[in-house]
Parts: structure tokens; sequence; C-alpha cells
């Protein structure tokens, strides 16, 4: 039995949905009236309880009001079309449902894992991750087995075949492991590389691509200093200038709202001396519909290879002094 199923029967009060999903009471209240959703019930006391599929309806809208989509054209859309638009469908009016996405259609290497998760299995895929990157090496555990089964990952839990404790657990596997993993790089050889800040936005709270990037670019020999996640683009230019280093390297998920990728690049791109370059990569749309006059796009991992090699042999920009204010 999937997460969905075992929780089907549940409803939560209108402060839980709150917490669960980050619209407001108020929000959602509006949205009853407004758009004819959500439809909660009410309880002996009278008030609000929300079943879980709407629940699960609603987390996948503000999913995409956090990419941009104004609540007029996603709050009354069907789930199918709603999850559609959340893996890129380019238009609201989908002439297919969302077709549900089942483990055949997994990769036959990657589908262990998934079923790990999904039996609760928390020392065995610890263990399975474990051995794949003993087998694989940090370079080849990010490209064959990371990228490819975060997004796999993200797919069963946007259906509800996972549910968040068990996406977690997976983000806190991988995530423990690449570290570990950098870690234990040799200090001999690094150093061949660009000095790299990593970071992300504040609104961006997804790591893990971070994490990945961070391990192509160690093995690289870059030099690699992680902020984490949600850092202000200021504190973001002033830790550059602090540190001294070369690139400011960025990761964005799809979820990201295209504004806050574009103006918050343009932004730091701004406070950035000339000679600092920015490094941008991950699944948000606007880093491929949109230039943003420079930064660099890595559109995949092997992408970091190229940039690095590129670094290297550019001759480095004439520098000029941070904006006025930026170190005060």
């Amino acid at each position: 039995m999937n997460s969905r199923e075992e929780h089907a029967h549940m409803t939560l009060s209108i402060a839980a949905v709150e917490r669960d999903t980050g619209i407001g009471k108020d929000t959602l209240r509006v949205w009853e009236r407004r758009y004819g959703f959500p439809t909660p019930g009410r309880d002996a006391n009278d008030e609000r309880t929300y079943p879980m599929a709407q629940v699960e309806q609603l987390r996948v809208i503000k999913r995409l009001m956090d990419q941009g989509h104004r609540p007029g054209r996603v709050v009354s859309q069907p789930l199918a079309v709603l999850q559609q638009l959340s893996r890129g469908a380019a238009g609201v009016q989908a002439a297919h449902p969302t077709q549900v996405i089942t483990a055949k259609q997994v990769p036959a290497e990657l589908q262990r894992y998934l079923t790990l998760l999904q039996s609760q299995d928390d020392e065995g895929i610890r263990v399975a991750l474990h051995q794949a990157l003993s087998t694989l090496g940090l370079q080849g555990f990010v490209t064959e087995v990371v990228s490819p089964l975060t997004h796999w990952v993200g797919e069963f839990w946007a259906q509800g075949d996972l549910a968040v404790h068990q996406e977690h657990l997976y983000t806190e596997c991988v995530g423990t492991l690449m570290r570990q993993a950098i870690s234990a790089i040799p200090r001999v050889a690094q150093g061949a590389g660009p000095k790299v800040l990593l970071t992300t936005f504040p609104q961006e709270a997804h790591g893990l691509g971070l994490l990945m990037v961070e391990s192509v670019l160690a093995l690289q020999g870059c030099r690699c200093l992680s902020l984490g996640t949600q850092t202000p683009v200021r504190d973001i230019a002033q830790a550059a200038a602090a540190h001294k280093v070369e690139v400011v390297a960025l990761s964005f998920s799809a979820n990201m709202n295209p504004n806050h990728v574009v103006d918050g690049l343009a932004e730091l791109k701004a406070l950035l001396p000339n000679e600092v370059a920015i490094w941008a990569g991950g699944s948000a749309p606007a880093l491929r519909r949109r230039h943003i006059e420079g930064v660099r796009v890595l559109h995949d991992l092997a992408a970091i290879s190229d940039a690095v090699s590129q670094h290297r042999r550019s001759p480095k920009p004439v520098a000029n002094p941070p904006a006025p204010g930026l170190l005060a």
C-alpha cells in the first residue's frame, strides 16, 4: 500500500493544512469562495476539515505558484493537469491527463532504491547507496545514480507514491554519503581548479543539487566553499569578496519562481566584481528560457568539466571594486 492509500481516510484542520502546505488560512478561505476549491467538510464544532486528496492537490498548487503561476490559472484545475504543469507542460489546458508513473518505467538499475524507500527499509537504502558509491566512485555515483534517481524520487513523491518522510530519508542518505566522499578527496588533488563558492538563493531550500555540483567540482580539483542553502544575495556577494573566490555557483530546482531566478542573478552580477564568474545550474525553466547577462548556465553535470577547463584557460577579466556599500 502506498502512502496516499494509507492516509486517504485522514482529514486535516485548516491550521494543519496551513502548516503542511504553506498556504495561509485566509488564502484557503478566499480560494474556497472565489474558485470553488478547496471544498472542506465540517467537524462537530463546525470547523473546516480537509481530506488528504485535497491537501495533496494544494501542495501541487503551492509548488506551481512558487514557479510563478497565478492562482486564478491553477487553483480550479484538476490534479492531473496540475501535475502535468508541475512537470513542465507548456499550457494549462492539457490535451491528455498525466500518466501515472509505475516502477516499470524506472530503469532497472534504479528500481531497487525506490522499492527500498517504499518498504520503509532505511538500513537497506543506506547499504545499497553505500555499495553504489564504493563500486562506481564519487563521479559515477553522482552521474549514474544520484542525478537520475533524484528525478524519479521527485516524480514518485509528486504522485503520492513516496511520502515526504521517505523523500527526506533519501535526501539525507545521499547527502551524507556525498559529504563523506568529498571530504575524503586528497587535498593534493585540489587546487588545480578555481576557488568556488556554492549556495542557493533564499527561496531555494533544496540542497541535493548543490552537493552534486560540489562533488563534481571537487573531483575537478576546485577548492569548494559551500554556504549551504538559502543565502541572501548580498551575503553571497560579501562571502565571495571575503573569501576571494573566483566563481559563485548556484543551484536552482524546478520549483523556483522564474522572477526570483532572473532578478536574483542580475542583482548578484551587479554586486560582484567583474573577475568573479557566476555559474548557474539545475532544473529551473528560467535558466533555459531566458538569457541572463554575465551568467554561465550549466545545463547538466557534464557541463561542469567544460566550465572548469575553460575557466583555467581564459584570461581573467580586469578587476573592479565591489559595489558601493557591499562590505559595509
